[in-house]
C-alpha cells in the first residue's frame, strides 16, 4: 500500500577521560586574528510591507535573486567567509574530530550486505565493500545454486567515481527482469536524471531523462516508464511516459495539475495491473487510475478533491471482481479503511473505522490477506487481517516495551512470510521474517558492531513530562547504567548533560530507534532524548495537527517544558542541556533559543527553515505555494501574517544572550534555501549580547542532506559532536 501513498507526504567505545578545564575560554571568540575574527555581514537597508506592517530585513541581499544559479559575488564571499571561520575556529578540534570519527566508524561493519529477498525469479540484495562509500546492487535468480556468481546490476561507487556529491534516486528492475531503471543526483539539487541498463547484455541505453523527482515506474508490458518531471520551479506537476527507444519530446503527457500547491506522484498498486496517478498537498488528495498495460487510457477518477480531506487506494482483483481499497480520513481524523467497486470508486464503505484508541497510519494488500500498521497508545503495531468478515486480527508481538517497528520490502503479492524491521534505543536493528501461517518471527540479521557492543550496559525509559498547558508530552530517553561513575570519573559534578533532539513538523514521528553514533555522546557521560512534540503525529493526527498552523507555538513550548522537565527530574541541569534538529526541526532551535537560551549548553541546527516569514511570503519559491496549508499563508491571511511574525526564529532575533551554535547549509538546497540560516547567523551576530561561539558551515557541493557517501556524512556527525563536546567543557583539545 506504501507505494500508493505517492503524494501524502531515513561496541560500546572505550571511555575516555574527560576534563572540564578552561569551559569557558572554549566558548569565547578569539578576536586575535583575522582568521579566528567572524564575519560581519554588511546591513543593506531593505523594507517591505504587509497587511500594514513594515519589516525591516537589512540581509536580505544575501538571497540572490537569481536563485537557483547561485553567482553574486558578494554572496558567494560572506559564504567563503564564514566557512573559512568554521574551519579556523574548529581547527582546534581536528583532533576530537577524528577520534570520534574513527569511534564511530569502527561501529559500522564495513563489507556489510542486505537480507536478499524476491521480487519476480530474482533474488535481490546490496552490499558495502570493505572502505567503500556506496552500495553495489546484486541480484540472483531464484533456484540458483548457491556457489553461483550473482550478477552485479548497478555500481553506485562507479557511478560516483570523481564527483564531489553523488545520491541514487530511483532503482527499478522491470517486471520481466531484463532492464533496469535508475536516477542520479550529482550536486544535492535533487533533481535528478533518468537512464536504462540493459541487464542482459550490459549495456546503458541511449534513453537519458533530466530533471526528475519522484520514482520511475515500468508499464506497458516493461516497454515504457512513468516518470515526474520537475518544473523550473523545482515543482513535481506533470506524470509523462517514455517509451524506451524513443526521444523524449515524444514522451506523452498523462496527467498535468493546475494547482501549484500541490504534488503528483505515481505507483502501481499491489497486483501491478493498475497505475495510480496521485495529487495532493499537506492536507488534500485527488487519485487517479489507469490500466497499468495501457497507461494513456482515459483515467478514472476515485474522488474529486475535497478540502482537509486525505485518501489513497490501492486495487485488489479476486473472484468477485475488482475492488478499490481506501484509506482516509473523510469521517475521523485518525484515518478509517473503506472498499469501493472500481466502477463506483467514490462510494466508499467501511472496512475498518476510525478510532480515537488506533491511529491507522498504512496498509498493504497480499493475496491472502492484508496488513495494517498504524500506532496503538503511541506503540508502533502491525496487524495481520483476514479477508473476508468478521475480520480476524492477528498482532504481531515484539519483545519491547518501547519500539520502532513495521514491514519493510515486500514485493510480492503472493507473499505468505513478511520481512519486517526491528530497533530500539538499545536494540540494534534487526530484520526478521513473519511466518503469516505459524504466526512466528525468525531472525534474519541483527545489525552487527565491529568494535562490540553490550546492550546491557544501556537503560532505556519513556517519561511523560507536562506541558504548559497541561497536555503530557512522551520523551523516550537512553544511557548508560553507569552514567553517575562516568560523570564522577570525568570530573563532572551534578546530574550530567543531556543531548535533546526532535523535529516536530509534517505529521513525523521520530522513532524510538537505534543509533551507532549516538554512542559517542552516551558512553561519554551524555543521556540522549528524543522528544516526541506535538507537530510529529506519535500520539495521533490530532498531536500533528495540534503543532501546525496556529497552533505552531505548541512545538516549540513542548521542547522547552521537555528541556525543563527532565532538569527537574535529575536527568541534567540547568545550561546542561544540549540540543540539535534539522530544517523544520533547525526551525525549531531557532525558536527555542529565543525563548529560553539560558537552558542549552550548545545548539547544532542543521539547514534550518529559520527565516518562516520571508519564505512563506514568497510565492515563487519552489515548496512556498504546497507549505501555506502546514503554515499559513501570510499573503492573503493577516492573522497568518501576524501568527508567523510572532515566531519565525529569523524575524524574533533579540539582545540577550544566546548558547554556543554551530549552524549548516547546503548551497544547492532547494528545501531550505542556503540563504535562511546565512541570514540568520548574520542577525545573531549583530544583535546577540554574549561572546559564546555562533559558526555557520555552508556545503558548497551539496543540498538538504549534507555530504554524500556513508563515511563524509559520518565525518559530519563527527564534526557535530566535537563542537558539542567542546563547548560543553569535555574536550580535551581545546585551542
Amino acid at each position: 500500500m506504501s507505494q500508493s501513498r505517492l503524494v501524502s507526504l531515513t561496541c560500546a567505545a572505550a571511555l575516555m577521560a574527560l576534563t572540564t578545564n578552561a569551559a569557558s575560554a572554549n566558548t569565547q571568540e578569539d578576536q586575535t586574528s583575522v582568521s579566528a575574527t567572524p564575519p560581519i555581514a554588511e546591513k543593506r537597508e531593505h523594507t517591505y510591507t504587509h497587511h500594514g506592517v513594515t519589516i525591516s530585513d537589512p540581509y536580505d541581499w544575501l538571497y540572490d535573486k537569481s536563485y537557483p544559479t547561485i553567482d553574486d559575488e558578494d554572496v558567494l564571499d560572506y559564504v567563503k567567509a564564514e566557512n573559512a571561520y568554521f574551519e579556523a575556529k574548529m581547527a582546534g578540534q581536528e583532533e576530537l574530530t577524528e577520534s570520534l570519527f574513527k569511534e564511530m566508524r569502527a561501529r559500522i561493519k564495513e563489507d556489510d550486505s542486505t537480507v536478499p529477498q524476491r521480487s519476480g525469479n530474482y533474488m535481490y540484495w546490496s552490499e558495502f565493500e570493505e572502505g567503500a562509500q556506496y552500495r553495489k546492487h546484486y541480484r540472483k535468480a531464484v533456484g540458483a545454486s548457491e556457489g553461483a556468481e550473482p550478477q552485479l546490476i548497478l555500481d553506485q561507487n562507479a557511478l560516483a567515481e570523481g564527483l564531489e556529491y553523488f545520491r541514487l534516486g530511483a532503482l527499478s528492475v522491470s517486471k520481466n527482469g531484463r532492464f533496469l531503471a535508475y536516477s542520479t543526483d550529482t550536486n544535492g539539487s535533487e533533481r535528478y536524471t533518468g537512464r536504462i541498463k540493459d541487464l542482459e547484455t550490459g549495456e546503458l541505453l541511449a534513453d537519458e531523462m533530466p530533471n526528475l523527482r519522484g520514482g520511475l515506474t515500468w508499464v506497458a508490458g516493461d516497454s515504457a516508464l512513468v516518470y515526474t518531471p520537475s518544473t523550473e520551479e523545482w515543482r513535481s506537476l506533470e506524470i509523462k511516459l517514455h517509451t524506451i527507444g524513443q526521444p523524449n519530446d515524444t514522451d506523452v503527457s498523462l496527467y498535468l495539475e493546475d494547482d501549484q500547491s500541490f504534488s503528483v506522484g505515481a505507483g502501481l498498486t499491489a497486483q501491478e495491473d493498475y497505475l495510480i496517478i496521485a495529487s495532493g498537498d499537506n492536507e488534500t488528495s485527488e487519485v487517479r487510475f489507469v490500466s497499468a498495460d495501457n497507461p494513456t487510457g482515459e483515467l478514472t477518477l476515485v474522488k474529486a478533491r475535497q478540502r482537509g480531506v486525505e485518501y489513497s487506494v490501492d486495487i485488489r482483483t479476486d473472484d468477485s471482481g475488482a475492488k478499490l481499497w481506501v484509506w482516509t480520513n473523510d469521517d475521523h481524523i485518525n484515518f478509517r479503511l473503506a472498499k469501493a467497486d472500481v466502477a463506483t470508486p467514490g462510494e466508499w464503505e467501511t472496512v475498518i473505522a476510525g478510532s480515537n484508541d488506533f491511529y491507522l497510519t498504512d496498509f498493504e494488500l497480499f493475496e491472502g490477506f492484508f496488513v495494517t500498521e498504524g500506532r496503538l497508545n503511541g506503540l508502533d503495531s502491525v496487524q495481520i487481517r483476514r479477508y473476508g468478515a468478521p475480520l480476524e486480527i492477528e498482532p504481531i508481538s515484539f519483545p519491547e516495551a518501547s519500539y520502532d517497528a513495521g514491514l519493510t520490502y515486500n514485493p510480492e503479492y503472493d507473499q505468505t512470510v513478511l520481512r519486517l524491521s526491528y530497533e530500539s534505543m538499545v536494540t540494534p536493528d534487526t530484520v526478521y521474517d513473519y511466518d503469516v501461517a505459524a504466526k512466528t518471527l525468525t531472525t534474519l540479521k541483527t545489525q552487527e558492531i565491529p568494535s562490540g557492543y553490550d546492550a546491557s550496559l544501556y537503560t532505556s525509559e519513556r517519561v511523560e513530562i507536562e506541558a504548559r498547558d497541561g497536555t503530557m508530552v512522551p520523551v523516550s530517553i537512553v544511557m548508560r547504567k553507569d552514567r553517575a561513575e562516568i560523570l564522577e570519573q570525568a570530573g563532572i559534578e551534578g546530574p550530567g548533560p543531556l543531548h535533546l533532539y526532535a523535529y516536530g513538523a509534517y505529521g513525523y514521528a521520530v522513532p524510538p530507534g537505534f543509533s551507532t553514533t549516538r554512542l559517542s555522546l552516551v558512553d561519554r557521560g551524555f543521556a540522549y532524548a528524543i522528544a516526541h512534540i506535538r507537530g510529529g503525529d506519535d500520539l495521533g493526527r490530532r498531536w500533528y495537527l495540534q503543532g501546525k498552523m496556529f497552533e505552531r507555538t505548541n512545538t516549540f513550548n513542548d521542547f522547552v517544558d521537555a528541556g525543563r522537565g527532565l532538569i527537574a527530574k535529575g536527568f541534567t541541569g540547568e545550561g546542561m542541556v544540549t540540543a540539535s534538529g534539522g530544517s523544520a526541526g533547525g526551525e525549531l532551535m531557532g525558536a527555542i533559543i529565543n525563548q529560553d537560551p539560558s537552558q542549552y549548553g550548545a545548539i547544532v541546527s542543521h539547514v534550518p527553515f529559520v527565516d518562516v516569514l520571508n519564505t512563506m511570503l514568497n510565492k515563487d519559491l519552489p515548496l512556498t505555494p504546497g507549505e501555506w496549508q502546514e503554515w499559513g499563508n501570510p499573503i492573503e491571511s493577516k492573522a497568518s501574517f501576524a501568527y508567523i511574525l510572532s515566531y519565525s526564529p529569523y524575524d524574533q532575533v533579540s539582545a540577550q544572550d544566546y548558547p554556543p551554535m554551530l549552524v549548516t547549509a547546503g548551497l544547492n538546497d532547494p528545501r531550505v534555501t542556503y540563504w535562511e540560516p546565512a541570514k540568520w547567523v548574520a542577525r545573531l551576530r549583530d544583535v546577540k549580547t554574549d561572546n559564546n561561539l555562533l559558526l555557520l558551515k555552508t556545503n558548497m557541493g551539496a543540498g538538504h542532506g549534507g555530504q554524500s557517501g556513508r563515511w563524509n556524512s559520518l565525518k559530519e556527525t563527527a564534526e557535530e559532536f566535537a563542537f558539542i563536546l567542546w563547548q560543553m567543557g569535555m574536550s580535551e583539545g581545546a585551542e
